[in-house]
């Protein structure tokens, strides 16, 4: 079996083609990048980032805001190249 295409790519393609929002369940295309990082565990010039559609940056924000880990949003540019850790989907 293989690892990549067990966790849904195939290696060339290991996932969305397009940014999706990082809200649990939505598939919506992202529009925000939404940057934090955990001041107890993080150097404070790292960031982490979340990517959000419209209706869902409000909500992660306000969730890394109440866990003081919220740094920024900024746009998400068409062809958006590289970020130190690659935008996920997950909400840990």
């Amino acid at each position: 079996m293989d690892l990549l295409n067990a966790l849904g790519g195939d290696g060339a393609h290991p996932g969305p083609q397009d940014p999706q929002c990082s809200r649990k369940g939505c598939r919506s295309d992202a529009t925000w990048q939404v940057l934090w990082n955990n001041p107890k565990i993080h150097e404070p010039e790292r960031r982490k980032v979340w990517l959000a559609c419209d209706e869902h940056r409000p909500w992660l924000e306000n969730y890394l805001t109440q866990r003081l880990f919220w740094r920024s949003t900024e746009a998400l540019e068409p062809a958006s190249g590289t970020a130190e850790d690659p935008p996920g989907r997950s909400q840990t």
